[in-house]
Parts: C-alpha cells; structure tokens; sequence
C-alpha cells in the first residue's frame, strides 16, 4: 500500500539535462516518465512542478546584466517548454497529462485553475503546473511549496542528484552522513540548503513535509511513495 494518496513531485530542469550541457536529454526523460507511470499505477495522485535551468543555462550568458524580472519571466517560459516535453513523453508512455500555466499562453497549454486541477487529480490524470507561480522572485520551490498546499499533497517529494540531505556536501567531505529525518528548524539551525527560504517557510507553516531523494537512483521514487527508508524527511 502506497504511504501517501496524493505527492507534488518538484523536479530541477537540470535533472533532465543527463549529461548535456544544457536542454532535454531523451534518454533521461523517458526514464523519468516510466518511475512516475510506475507511481501511478499504484493509485497515487501525482502533480509536478518542474524548473527551468536546463533551458535558461543555455541563454544564461545574455542575462548577465539584465533586469530580475525580465530574467525571470524567461524562466518562467523555460519551465513551459519543459512541461510540455513531459507531457508529451507522458502522453507517448500511455500517462493522461494536463499542463497547467500560471501565466497565460492558452493557446499552448491552459491556465492553472484550482479547481480543475483538482478534477484532473481526482480523474488520475498527471497534472503539471508550469510557469512558477507566475511571479517574479520566486522559485520553482516555492511554486512547489504553493502548489503543494494548494491542492491538499500530503508530502513534496523534491528530486535532486543526491540521495537525501546531509550534515556537509558527500561531494566534499567524506565524513558527511544522511539524514534519515530532520525537522524543519533543525535544518534551518544548521543551515542545510534544502530549499530557498521561503519555500521552506511555506511548508513548515503548512506542516507541509518534504522529501528530498534522488531521482537518478532506479525506483527511489517507488520507495519513497511506498513509505520505505529513502532520502530524507523534513517535518514540523
């Protein structure tokens, strides 16, 4: 039996680059779509919120200088073109998936309703929420956070390289250990990056947990919706 009936997976745009230097590595993402088909096929409700580096490092260069709006309204458009990618893989692995847009580009995918989105949740359909929260100076984390709360997840499951938070960075000291468990002002006492600030702050206040695994690792995602001991868990 699955731990959880309905997750709001975050996933980095750099997680679909593989090994390239930038843009949607095929491979990867057909990858990705087939542990989240995996997922739902155990009755969990499955919405997505999705960054946009992978795309935006490859215009990264031109932004230097430019105004953080601006900058991040690309961003925003980056994360579009990622949910549709997804999408379509989706679509192509058998998944029904629903873009939904916090900025409005109807022509290409819907605006986000609450709502319908719910609907879509309660139909099995995958719901991806492109565009961030459709403002500036806000992460993707934060939409994850946002949306999270919004549509009643019991738990954000945010995807990274690294299997878990740990007490220093595995990739520089040895000595570093994963935390099974740690609560929200533990991880920000010691000043773990585990989201930005105010991401974080949303999912404590909303006693919204987090789970931070890796997504590069075969059937994490599995484990991690069935309840079992992988990555780590950030509660109130």
């Amino acid at each position: 039996m699955p731990a959880y009936k309905r997750i709001l997976l975050k996933l980095s745009g750099e997680a679909l680059m593989g090994d390239d230097a930038f843009g949607i590595n095929r491979a990867t993402i057909v990858r990705m779509v087939e542990e989240i088909a995996e997922v739902t096929r155990l009755g969990v409700q499955v919405a997505i919120v999705i960054g946009g580096g992978n795309i935006f490092r490859g215009v990264a260069g031109g932004s230097v200088g430019m105004d953080r709006a601006t900058a991040d309204y690309m961003g925003m458009l980056a994360t579009v073109m990622n949910s549709l990618a997804l999408a379509d893989t989706m679509d192509k692995a058998g998944l029904v998936a629903r873009v939904m847009s916090a900025i409005a580009i109807e022509q290409v995918v819907e605006p986000y309703v609450r709502p319908k989105a719910l609907q879509y949740l309660e139909e099995g359909k995958v719901v991806v929420f492109a565009a961030g929260t459709g403002n500036p100076f806000f992460t993707t984390d934060t939409a994850a956070a946002l949306r999270g709360a919004e549509i009643g997840a019991e738990i954000v499951l945010k995807a990274t390289k690294v299997d878990g938070v740990y007490s220093a960075d595995p990739n520089k000291d040895p000595t570093a250990t994963r935390y099974a468990s740690i609560t929200f002002d533990e991880a920000m006492s010691k000043n773990l990056q585990v989201m930005d600030a105010t991401a974080f702050a949303l999912c404590r206040d909303q006693k919204l947990p987090v789970k931070v695994f890796s997504i590069f690792k075969p059937g994490a995602l599995r484990d991690v919706v069935m309840g079992k001991d992988e990555g780590t868990l950030v509660h109130v």
